[in-house]
């Protein structure tokens, strides 16, 4: 299946996924459905947000400044179309890893140029010029979490992101590059309201946000924040 070949490949190359990391329930449906995933800049994150599982330091270990030669020589092993691109996020590097990404994008575009790649970042912790890079580098879709209504980012977001900081990511990109796609994603079930998700709605479009995913949050340990609620697949249905 694609998912044994995926799995062997990425840790034949040593590289990492935020489908493993983040013990994603999710994995087997994408990597079998033609995605391909690939986690940057190490497997330890800077930052310590309440619903993800993926390990965190201050200190990461430095990145792999052949992680992107690797990355692109296991994408021309795949049998797939569209690769997301995400990683952890990396506040000790100044640019974020900004552009160890826009590498990574480039040598994909070379090797296999109908690849459409997708990069899901961090807000870069507001540096533009960081945006800019990614956004002028090939890549496809610009995409970058919002992950919860804005009454309830305190509470589930490490305190050095925001939901203001994040759509000004979102927005810049593109200003930056008018023909990318720009993407992001809510996570239901955190005890937001239908209101709440609605407002977050017009205020990504005011940011000319593309693309709007929403997902079950899922608790990944019981050290995590629990789920307050299952939403029924009606209220996404009515949501849409």
């Amino acid at each position: 299946t694609n998912y044994n070949t995926l799995k062997e490949t990425i840790k034949e190359l040593g590289l990492n996924t935020v489908c493993e990391e983040a013990q994603c329930p999710n994995i087997g449906e994408c990597w079998n459905g033609g995605t391909g995933t690939i986690m940057l800049l190490g497997d330890t994150c800077t930052r310590g947000c309440k619903f993800c599982a993926v390990k965190t330091s201050s200190k990461p270990a430095p990145a792999d400044p052949f992680e992107p030669f690797k990355t692109a020589e296991a994408l021309s092993k795949w049998n797939i179309s569209y690769v997301v691109l995400t990683s952890v996020d990396r506040d000790d590097m100044i640019d974020g890893g900004a552009q160890h990404f826009a590498t990574t994008v480039q040598l994909i575009k070379q090797k296999i140029p109908n690849m459409l790649v997708e990069c899901l970042v961090s807000d870069f912790a507001g540096n533009l010029d960081s945006v800019k890079t990614l956004a002028i580098s090939g890549l496809d879709v610009y995409a970058h979490n919002v992950e919860t209504v804005k009454r309830l980012q305190r509470y589930v977001r490490d305190h050095r992101a925001s939901y203001e900081q994040s759509l000004q990511a979102l927005k810049h990109a593109k200003l930056f590059n008018p023909k990318l796609f720009t993407k992001t994603s809510l996570m239901l079930g955190l005890g937001e309201t239908d209101d709440e998700v609605i407002q977050a709605m017009i205020d990504m479009r005011e940011n000319n946000v593309d693309v709007l995913t929403l997902g079950q949050y899922m608790r990944p340990t019981d050290h995590h924040l629990a789920v307050v609620e299952y939403v029924q697949p009606s209220k996404f249905d009515w949501f849409k």
